[in-house]
């Protein structure tokens, strides 16, 4: 299956990193290569990551009439291993597009769409050994209502995860549509009358655990501050609400990091401001981009510069 994905943002996206000719950028999720494109367009250098080897191979294909460009197959957590690893001090910006590729999503083989019935595997990086299947088929019903209320944000997490358990005891579930079955009979007829499809919330729960998608954005935001240039900037694109939080809450302390009691008339604390936020709101797609592309509606894009 040829690797295809659209870019969410892009335009405005490139606008907010400010690019430069000749500066350094670095895309942590390079995906299909679409962003990284544009980057070059610009003049600028590039250094692409991403943690799926095949979005790898696809974008050395993408971007092949190029030069000044290096691709990494990493997780963007080690943003600063990476770039240390190159001897590079400073970058003068850097992308993130939190979104799973729509690649991913249509490969049904890759275990993403609850649309496909496949193996249950959600892996980002296929070279770990750890996925969808090890969630489901060894967390405890504790540790799967935790995952499926947290990440997922459903009402039903408790009832989903006991009838996980119920199964698993006859015979493990190895395919989508076996998971799906289960949370079909674990929410009640009348709720799945509404609100999409049943499996949407505990597949993206599922998901966002097996590649540990939340737990390494706050410290990736730091990492890249501590790597960014002055005037440089840093564009992220979530798709969803607890990942837009997560940027909106760490761009907030890195601009204002004092730690001093309220009541204090002063600052004493000496913690100097990081980054300026430019997206005081985040920026939405326009009708254009949202009458081509539905996986655009849920994007937000929010951007710091650094001070």
């Amino acid at each position: 299956m040829e690797f295809k994905h659209i870019s969410v943002l892009k335009n405005e996206s490139i606008e907010g990193l400010k690019i430069k000719p000749g500066g350094l950028y670095v895309d942590g999720t390079l995906g299909g290569g679409g962003h990284s494109l544009e980057i070059l367009k610009a003049g600028g250098r590039l250094i692409g990551i991403d943690r799926d080897r095949e979005a790898i191979t696809a974008a050395e294909e993408r971007l092949k009439g190029f030069e000044g460009f290096k691709l990494v197959h990493d997780n963007f957590c080690n943003i600063k291993e990476i770039l240390d690893s190159l001897s590079i001090d400073k970058a003068d910006g850097f992308l993130l597009d939190l979104g799973v590729s729509s690649y991913q999503f249509d490969n049904g083989e890759r275990g993403f769409s609850y649309n496909t019935d496949a193996h249950l595997d959600m892996r980002m990086d296929r070279d770990r050994d750890f996925s969808a299947y090890d969630v489901v088929n060894s967390y405890s019903e504790d540790e799967l209502c935790r995952v499926i209320k947290d990440y997922g944000e459903e009402r039903w997490a408790r009832r989903i995860a006991k009838f996980i358990i119920e199964e698993r005891r006859v015979k493990p579930i190895e395919t989508t549509f076996e998971l799906n079955t289960v949370i079909k009979k674990a929410i009640p007829k009348k709720a799945r009358e509404t609100g999409g499809h049943p499996s949407k919330r505990t597949f993206q729960a599922i998901r966002i655990e097996v590649n540990n998608e939340l737990g390494i954005i706050e410290d990736t935001i730091e990492a890249m501050t501590e790597k960014l240039a002055p005037g440089g900037r840093i564009c992220i694109i979530t798709f969803h609400s607890l990942e837009d939080r997560i940027v909106k809450n760490t761009f907030r302390r890195l601009e204002n990091p004092c730690t001093c009691p309220r009541e204090f008339p002063v600052c004493v604390c000496g913690k100097k401001s990081l980054v300026k936020i430019i997206t005081k709101k985040p920026v939405t797609a326009g009708e254009a981009e949202l009458s081509e592309n539905n996986r655009a509606h849920s994007a937000k894009l929010r951007i710091a510069e650094r001070l």
